[in-house]
């Protein structure tokens, strides 16, 4: 009797394990293309929170001071790119095509950059400047602001990607 249980469980458990990686490599693709872009401010900042609608009008130029008076620059990626689309989406409102128009009418306030490291170089030595980039390219050179106050991961954050 022992024996033809053991029959029937050890199979059970090879299907499990066999189900559970197949499962694991199925959805791996899905967990790795989930984005998590935060806001980042240069070290000097004062402001530790911005509300959506504040970080929507910095990004459409209709906020162009921080409350200390230093110029807002907005430092983010090609309107093409992933992480831009998100920002198009959920801060902007606006197609591609709609903000490199955008863009090419306010240069100076929105600074276009290659990469999440030029961003965070750009946003480190810019006063008053503020970037979007991944979370996981973040650095002791630029300080995390919170939207809404929320920091990334928690619950309820605007710009979590999908």
């Amino acid at each position: 009797m022992t024996g033809t249980l053991a029959q029937l469980v050890n199979p059970v458990r090879k299907n499990s394990r066999t189900l559970l990686v197949f499962l694991c490599l199925l959805l791996a693709p899905a967990l790795t293309q989930a984005k998590q872009l935060i806001i980042v401010a240069d070290k000097t900042s004062t402001t530790t929170n911005l509300t959506a609608s504040e970080l929507e009008g910095m990004f459409n130029a209709r906020i162009r001071t921080w409350q200390d008076g230093k110029p807002v620059t907005v430092v983010m990626r090609d309107p093409a790119t992933e992480d831009a689309q998100l920002i198009l989406r959920r801060i902007l409102n606006m197609t591609s095509d709609q903000a490199r128009a955008f863009i090419q009418s306010h240069r100076g306030v929105i600074v276009i950059a290659a990469s999440d490291d030029e961003i965070v170089h750009i946003v480190s030595i810019t006063r008053g400047a503020i970037g979007v980039i991944d979370l996981y390219s973040l650095t002791k050179d630029v300080n995390v602001l919170k939207i809404d106050g929320k920091l990334p991961l928690q619950p309820g954050y605007l710009l979590k990607g999908n």
